[in-house]
């Protein structure tokens, strides 16, 4: 028996690299995976077998997010976790100073990055308050603590999601929800590794800022996120954690 045995979980953006890592790791747990992604998530699902469902889906779109969940209950009948992967960053390109960014990316990113957790938080919450239970994880960025500069979008829009998962562990606590959050460091993830080059002008330090003076690797991220979405977190919510070697100590 599995951590999350009987449990069915959501993750979002998870048709690829950290996403695929964390729906492996919830179905090595023994638990039902429902994977979207604006990508087919078709080889992911096939790849984990019986115990996995996906589809396509903009999480930042309402009513698509509101059809892939009718999916979900369809197949599986309920819905205990949801891990809010999906978002912009490798796709972003070369860091570049605030005033750079172009008004459209900008908004693009708080689009996927925010809303798109607004919108699935808000779509699984009716069949959480009904079963009076439910354990939602936002994926968050170490960097929001740093200030890191370079891609200031981002940045803000992980700390955007920081403070919208403080607001709905206060709102949905009587309603026997949790919500979580994982705030990653720099992660070799496939995005990250096509940049070829510029990988080691930000792998190099963010390795000399951790504890733990190493690379984080997608897998590095499962235990925390599993951990949340467990029994064993029961008495937690409104909180972010830190997985990133050691490099934020908040």
């Amino acid at each position: 028996m599995g951590r999350l045995s009987g449990r069915t979980v959501i993750v979002t953006g998870g048709a690829r690299g950290i996403g695929a890592s964390y729906a492996k790791a919830v179905a090595a747990e023994g638990a039902n995976v429902a994977v979207c992604d604006i990508l087919d998530p078709g080889e992911i699902v096939s790849e984990i077998g019986a115990h996995a469902w996906g589809g396509v889906c903009d999480v930042a779109d309402a009513a698509s997010v509101r059809a892939f969940v009718t999916g979900v209950l369809d197949r599986f009948g309920r819905i205990d976790g949801l891990v809010n992967n999906a978002a912009l960053f490798a796709s972003l390109g070369k860091n570049k100073p605030f005033d750079q960014i172009d008004s459209e990316e900008f908004d693009r990113v708080m689009q996927i990055n925010v809303r798109g957790v607004f919108e699935c938080c808000k779509a699984v919450m009716p069949t959480m308050r009904e079963q009076s239970y439910g354990k939602i994880v936002n994926i968050s960025s170490g960097t929001f603590f740093k200030g890191t500069p370079g891609k200031a979008h981002y940045v803000a829009s992980k700390g955007a999601v920081i403070a919208l998962t403080r607001v709905i562990a206060r709102e949905t606590g009587r309603d026997g929800v949790r919500v979580n959050c994982v705030a990653p460091g720099f992660t070799l993830s496939e995005g990250v590794l096509e940049w070829g080059e510029e990988v080691a002008a930000h792998s190099a330090p963010s390795i000399a800022s951790r504890c733990i003076a190493r690379d984080q690797q997608p897998e590095d991220l499962n235990g925390a996120v599993v951990f949340l979405l467990s029994a064993e977190s029961d008495f937690i919510s409104g909180q972010t954690l830190a997985v990133d070697g050691g490099s934020v100590i908040h």
